[in-house]
């Protein structure tokens, strides 16, 4: 009998060492109710809830939550250092709008770090660790097939994370999440033509490459996959011919 999806979201909560554990036995902390706060709009930023350049006002966030303005900015200070948000003196916090030149440089490090994670997880992974990336395939199969877009962009988020915690390397999956989590702003500010599908698709090669043992495929198809959903982007800076964008039918 096949193995359960495994329950997967995008892995940030560990950055303030606390687990989800402890934050259900002590919820009055304040390192945990911050925490909560950043989880809270990261996940809502990943899974396309949380436009670029939308403002989050410290007071509203904080009724929602129960909580202080403190604590509120606090997180928000903490996802500015992320590069999630932006803080300024007389326009507050908003929901980053990534540069054109940032999203290359975010798609250059991702490529850096998961070729060489790519190639390592080959090598290293359990027959059992094969397995669970086989149900999280599952699992984003199913999210693609109804529809679920929530559900399915933050599951195609986290296959590129699990792997680096699957290797044990907490630091790797905290920077892939901020990497990731990026992208997804990245893809709202950019109008991504690579679909669902494509990725779900894209994911399945790869683990097929590691169940095969095979690195030097697993990291040619991870590279092609970062390669197509960046191509996929209009990140094209050329300016707009200003007379078919006001006449497009002509004069």
């Amino acid at each position: 009998m096949a193995s359960p999806a495994p329950k997967l979201q995008v892995i940030r909560a560990a950055r303030s060492g606390a687990s989800n554990a402890a934050r259900a036995v002590d919820p009055a902390s304040s390192d945990n109710l911050t925490q909560r706060i950043a989880d809270s709009i990261t996940t809502a930023i990943v899974e396309r809830r949380l436009m670029p350049g939308t403002k989050l006002a410290e007071q509203k966030i904080a009724d929602i939550f129960k909580v202080s303005r403190t604590l509120v900015r606090q997180a928000l200070m903490q996802l500015s250092r992320d590069h999630l948000i932006t803080l300024e003196p007389a326009r507050g916090a908003r929901v980053a709008e990534p540069s054109i030149e940032e999203a290359k440089q975010v798609f250059e490090a991702r490529n850096m770090l998961e070729a060489a994670m790519i190639k390592r997880a080959a090598n290293e992974l359990s027959d059992a660790q094969i397995a669970d990336l086989r149900a999280h395939l599952t699992a984003e199969s199913e999210a693609v097939q109804r529809t679920d877009v929530s559900g399915r962009t933050r599951l195609l988020a986290d296959f590129h994370v699990v792997i680096a915690q699957m290797l044990g390397n907490e630091v790797l999956a905290h920077m892939l999440s901020d990497l990731v989590s990026r992208c997804s702003l990245i893809a709202l500010m950019y109008q991504s033509a690579h679909s669902a599908e494509h990725s779900a698709a894209e994911h399945v090669g790869i683990v097929d490459a590691l169940a095969r043992r095979d690195a030097r495929a697993a990291v040619k198809l991870m590279e092609q996959h970062l390669h197509n959903v960046e191509c996929n982007l209009q990140l094209d800076p050329r300016a707009p011919d200003l007379g078919a964008v006001l006449l497009p039918d002509g004069p």
